[in-house]
């Protein structure tokens, strides 16, 4: 685990000018790597089984601040105001496989000004969040990804890399955060709930789907797909983030 650790927080580039924020930090193993490379790290913790263990562990470091409380909770935008004297803020997490996507898109959503995130998770999660919108393994989620970063894995991670083994394969992503989003949409709450709407039945085609879920009409949809250059019976995870960019511009 030490050597993934080291291995995580070398692909997240961490230095002396990032304030790195570790979500979930367990028993400290990746946090002991990013103390020795951060300029401060902040771990978010809800176990509080684990905060003796922590503190202790941490103690002699003058970097090291310790939150218990569910990183879904946390006002994130006061925690970074508070250290604001570092050049950069990035996080650096495993992440609890339950709650992955909640709490990336809480990152992301939030527009915490962040540089980058640099996670395990799944291998499967990592290949629907590093899709390119339109390939096979895309969701809905992987269209917000890459509205607001530049993903890509930097780490595949066997299971047997662990004791006891998991039941699945991991992988480290990065999310390159962007200064501005990728498209320009009209309205970010409609460009979202059309794709979160597109994807609810996932076997009917786009227009069923956003049919079914009251977005438009058939007729009107129908209209928008042809002025697109959109074939009327495509599905959601065939459009490329553009094409729903311009498709919730049409329905605003």
């Amino acid at each position: 685990m030490k050597m993934l650790s080291i291995g995580i927080v070398e692909k997240a580039e961490v230095s002396k000018k990032d304030l790195v924020i570790e979500i979930g930090p367990g028993l400290g193993t990746l946090t002991a790597i990013l103390l020795e490379n951060a300029g401060k790290v902040i771990c978010i913790e809800l176990d509080t089984h684990m905060l003796t263990i922590l503190n202790d562990r941490f103690r002699l470091y003058n970097n090291f601040e310790l939150i218990n409380d569910d990183v879904l909770k946390v006002d994130l935008k006061q925690l970074i105001s508070k250290n604001s004297e570092f050049e950069n803020v990035k996080v650096v997490a495993n992440l609890p496989y339950y709650i992955t996507t909640p709490i990336i898109m809480k990152l992301l959503e939030e527009k915490l000004n962040l540089k980058s995130i640099t996670v395990m998770v799944q291998k499967e999660v990592a290949e629907r969040l590093t899709e390119t919108p339109g390939g096979k393994n895309t969701g809905s989620i992987t269209y917000s990804i890459h509205y607001y970063t530049d993903p890509k894995t930097v780490l595949e991670v066997p299971k047997d890399c662990f004791i006891p083994s998991p039941k699945v394969d991991s992988s480290v992503i990065n999310l390159e955060v962007l200064p501005t989003p990728k498209i320009n949409v009209l309205n970010e709450e409609i460009f979202f709930k059309v794709i979160k709407c597109a994807f609810m039945q996932k076997r009917k085609t786009l227009i069923n789907s956003l049919c079914n879920s009251g977005i438009s009409n058939k007729e009107t949809l129908e209209k928008f797909l042809i002025e697109l250059g959109l074939d009327l019976r495509v599905r959601a995870e065939q459009l490329t983030l553009e094409q729903f960019g311009k498709l919730s511009d049409k329905l605003t």
